[in-house]
């Protein structure tokens, strides 16, 4: 007796046809397939992409500005869906839905962690405005994002088209890498003044243009090794040998200390061995690697990086370099 028969017999022609009929709809079932690749994400929100600031050396047009708020008897600072006034209009060709940049220029930027002469001066991003309204020499806007609050005087541009690189999975960061002898530079300032930094912050490099380091570039965080951390008393003198019975004919009477010489070999007649001396006399490019940046905005003599991957705090004036 074959499959069909047997079917057929026990179950009926009805059954044997309502088989047939699922095993029609089940091979014309659609597959859903569903794929691993997701769209890469960017590496830098638009707090750090936008509001970042930078430091260049190239003049700045201070023509267009705020000239007035609708609420400036209730106050003189101003953030996201306020109404405002800036000083140009029709005459200059402004048009409704027109975007303007804030900026707000602090001055010249002076450190100790850079040997180039003059890095320029530091330019704050503020924040972004819509014009709602146009009249003949001035227009209404609408601010639409504010990293700090805006003040009347704080400049207008164009805004700037910036794009975040991508996040990539990247190897685990190797603290002990060799350095590649690429382009290196350092850290001489951070956002908001910052020293001591962590993860997604902002700091400014001495590398720009110049140096031949574009957007996106990977740079390795690094100081001297045994550079950086917070300062640790070194204790100059500890025991007394006489008073702890270390009586010794080569410590008889005598101090010792973590620092303080001492003497190598089986009988303590080798060469005097200081902490310093050590480190004076050792390779000199062993290095501490603390973390690593992404460069996200590059000017004529400097670059803005966020900081992306630590392995302990980063701080101002460590050392870069391109990976």
């Amino acid at each position: 007796m074959n499959f069909q028969r047997f079917y057929t017999k026990f179950f009926g022609t009805s059954f044997l046809i309502l088989m047939g009929a699922s095993a029609i709809v089940a091979q014309n079932k659609p597959t859903l397939v569903v794929g691993n690749d997701k769209p890469a994400a960017a590496l830098a929100g638009k707090n750090n992409l936008y509001c970042a600031g930078y430091v260049q050396t190239s003049a700045i047009n201070t023509e267009s500005k705020i000239v007035g708020a609708e609420d400036e008897q209730d106050g003189h600072i101003f953030a996201t869906g306020d109404n405002l006034y800036i000083n140009v209009g029709a005459s200059k060709g402004i048009l409704v839905g027109d975007m303007f940049a804030v900026i707000r220029p602090r001055g010249r930027v002076e450190t100790r962690w850079t040997d180039k002469d003059n890095l320029g001066f530091f330019v704050q991003e503020v924040g972004a405005l819509e014009v709602i309204k146009v009249k003949a020499d001035v227009s209404v806007v609408r601010v639409k994002s504010s990293c700090d609050n805006l003040l009347l005087g704080d400049l207008l541009q164009a805004v700037p088209a910036r794009t975040s690189p991508l996040f990539v999975k990247r190897p685990a960061l190797d603290v002990f890498a060799e350095p590649t002898g690429k382009t290196s530079g350092r850290i001489f300032m951070a956002r908001d003044g910052q020293e001591m930094l962590g993860t997604e912050q902002i700091v400014y490099l001495d590398l720009g243009a110049e140096d031949n380091v574009q957007v996106g570039d990977y740079l390795t965080v690094f100081r001297p090794l045994g550079k950086g951390n917070l300062h640790q008393t070194v204790w100059k003198e500890s025991v007394s040998a006489r008073d702890e019975g270390f009586q010794s004919d080569e410590y008889r009477g005598g101090k010792f200390s973590t620092q303080a010489a001492r003497k190598t070999g089986e009988t303590a007649k080798g060469k005097v061995e200081t902490t310093q001396a050590v480190k004076k006399n050792r390779a000199k490019n062993l290095r501490k690697i603390v973390g690593e940046v992404v460069i996200l905005n590059v000017k004529e003599r400097t670059a803005t990086a966020m900081i992306v991957r630590t392995a302990q705090e980063i701080h101002t004036g460590d050392f870069v370099e391109v990976q």
